[in-house]
Parts: structure tokens; sequence; C-alpha cells
């Protein structure tokens, strides 16, 4: 007679309104479900906004991962999301701009919710699998890079955007990114906030496969965009997965419209990978991952509490005044006068709705629109 077990998840059968849960049967290496064991897939749902979390996504995020991690039937966790544009790009900034942006006694409750996110991802007992659907930015990076794997599209983008638009990359990038690829490629990522394709991604060791997504007239073919073989740049770089440029940028914008986007490869290769973690001692698995991990958590849990604490502070200078930009600003122009605001600083302007006013990208629309 089987004992009666324990129910171990933090809030059972929560609903969840912002994000989707599935217990997805586990495939067999033919593709064939396995009778009594399944995955969990942890979907974000806000394609409309690049699939960024709200602060009630995150505590679904949290508690979804807490479901997994408990389900003694579940062999690995698929974290992804709906859509073909975005994995995610990090916290939502209309909410950040409405309601964060000046409160920062409110952000850093909201904080204390990411951070518990992250950490949820670290201290999963499964295996954690991030699926990336599209593209990988800010705090989606973030998350992403707490997961023990990453398969991704090979149309996906990677990349931090804090500095752009008034915050820091504190949120686990500069505790992870280093450990992927390296001082020099983190710097560039986290301060100048330039993206790896995911060709890039892939050789610089933050990925672990790519598949191809785009189909054109039946057939998958590469991402026309990136340029997939070696050669020098003007300085005699080796260059390799980088964007394309020019003439050729525009021809291969043409292909890319033409091209329909399907899944299955991505979808069989996430497959592929949790049948290959089901071909594994379990207790072993388990153990293997926590001792990798240690070296995120030795930064992670270093550096969370005193990030938040500054991340919350800063709501009232540049995030304040970077995510009303982001938010408020006409589409082609969401980012600060850079320029403007540091002439600002260096001639001795206080941090005050002012100063915010002269450097938002509104005030140049109002400029334009005044009468001469």
């Amino acid at each position: 007679m089987t004992a009666t077990l324990a129910d171990h998840e933090l809030v059972p059968n929560t609903p969840f309104a912002e994000i989707l849960y599935e217990r997805r049967p586990l495939l067999d290496a033919c593709g064939k479900p396995v009778d009594g064991l399944y995955n969990a897939w942890i979907w974000l749902n806000n394609p409309r906004q690049f699939n960024s979390y709200t602060t009630q996504a995150v505590k679904e995020i949290i508690l979804a991962f807490r479901r997994a991690s408990a389900d003694r039937a579940v062999v690995a966790v698929v974290f992804t999301a709906v859509g073909d544009r975005a994995f995610c790009t990090g916290g939502n900034t209309k909410e950040y701009a409405e309601y964060y942006a000046g409160n920062p006694q409110e952000y850093r409750q909201y904080m204390r919710l990411f951070n518990d996110m992250v950490s949820g991802i670290l201290s999963c007992d499964k295996p954690v699998i991030n699926r990336v659907n599209g593209m990988r930015i800010g705090g989606g990076q973030e998350i992403g890079m707490a997961c023990d794997f990453t398969v991704a599209a090979d149309t996906a983008r990677f990349g931090q955007a804090g500095p752009k638009h008034g915050s820091a990359p504190d949120g686990g990038a500069t505790d992870f990114l280093p450990l992927y690829v390296g001082f020099g490629h983190a710097m560039a990522s986290c301060v100048l906030c330039e993206s790896f394709t995911a060709h890039q991604a892939l050789r610089l060791g933050l990925v672990n496969q790519l598949a191809p997504v785009l189909k054109l007239d039946g057939e998958f073919i590469a991402n026309p965009l990136v340029v997939t073989d070696r050669y020098a740049d003007q300085w005699g770089n080796i260059v390799f997965g980088a964007p394309r440029t020019g003439e050729a940028a525009a021809r291969a914008k043409e292909v890319f419209a033409r091209c329909q986007v399907d899944h299955s490869h991505l979808d069989a290769a996430v497959e592929a990978m949790a049948w290959k973690l089901a071909c594994t001692m379990p207790d072993c698995t388990t153990k293997t991952m926590e001792s990798i991990r240690k070296f995120k958590l030795e930064h992670w849990d270093r550096n969370r509490e005193t990030n938040r604490a500054w991340l919350a502070l800063n709501m009232m200078t540049e995030a304040k005044a970077g995510f009303r930009a982001f938010n408020d600003g006409p589409k082609d122009n969401r980012e600060v006068d850079f320029v403007a605001l540091r002439r600002e600083l260096a001639a001795g302007h206080a941090w005050d709705d002012d100063l915010i006013r002269r450097i938002s990208p509104q005030a140049k629309v109002e400029a334009c629109q005044c009468p001469t």
C-alpha cells in the first residue's frame, strides 16, 4: 500500500493570471510520451509588451517554480514565453514609470519579490531550461542567466539596457554575465548596452544550443540578418555571428519579412535536452547542478541586498527620468538627452522635476511644436 504523500507546494492550487503553467509529458528519444513523467512549462504571457513582467507576474513566477520544484513527477522546468518576438525584456516599464518612479520605498518591496524570483530559479530542485523564443534583454537576460541551460531560436538577441534607461543591471547581470562570457564582453554588454546575436551568444558560452525558426517557402533557413561565416573587420578582428550591415542588411530584412516563424525545431531541441536529463540519476543530477550553481550564488547572495537598496534609491533620480522617458517618449526616441543631462549636472543642477523635464524626449517634441 502506498503511503499518503505530503504536499510541499507553498500555496497549493494557486491560479495563475499573468503567466501560464503546463505539466507536459516527458518525451523519449522517439518523441513518444513517457508514462508518469512530465516537464513543467512556465510561460511569461505578456507578448504585447515583449513579455515584460509586472509585480503580479513576478509573484506568480515564484509560486510556479515552487510548484515545479515540489512536483515529484517533474523531470525538468522549461522557462519560456508566448509569441516569437521576445522571451522577456525585463520589468514592465509602464508600471515602473507610472507607479515605482519616485517611490523608492515601493520599489524596494518590488525588488524583494524580484530577488526571490531569481533565488527561486537558482534553488529549484529540477534542472531549468530557458527556451528563448526572441529577445532576452534587461531583466529578461538576468532571469534567463539564472537558469541552468539555454536553448534559443537563432533569431534571439541577448543584452542589457540599464545604463541607457536609468538603471544598472544589478538584478543578476553584473553577478552572472562575467561568469559566462568573461570580463571584457560583460563590461561591453552591461555598460555600453551592446547586445549579442544568438550566434555570438553561442560562441561565448551564454547559450547551449540554437535552433532555426524561420521558414521560407516551406523550408527552414538560418537567420538571414546574421553573418554566420568568419571574416576580419577593418581592424583585423575575427568576426562571427555579427549582424549584417548596409545593403546586405537591407536585403536580409526583405528575406526575413517573407519568412514564417515555426518553433518546432526549438521545441524539439528543448524536449531532447529534457530527455537527456531524464537519463541521469536524479539525486546526482541535482547535486551536480547545486555545485555548479554555487558560482552564481557566491556573487548573487553577496550583492543582492545592497543592490536592491541602491536600485530603490535610484528611483528618485536616473531611473525616474529614464523609465518615464521610455514610457512616455515617442516610439523613435525613448531615451533622455544624455549630453544635456551631463551638462546640467556639471553645472550643479539638482535632481528635480525641472531637470527631468529638460532632458526628456518630450521636451524636444514640445520645443519643435513651439511657434517661432
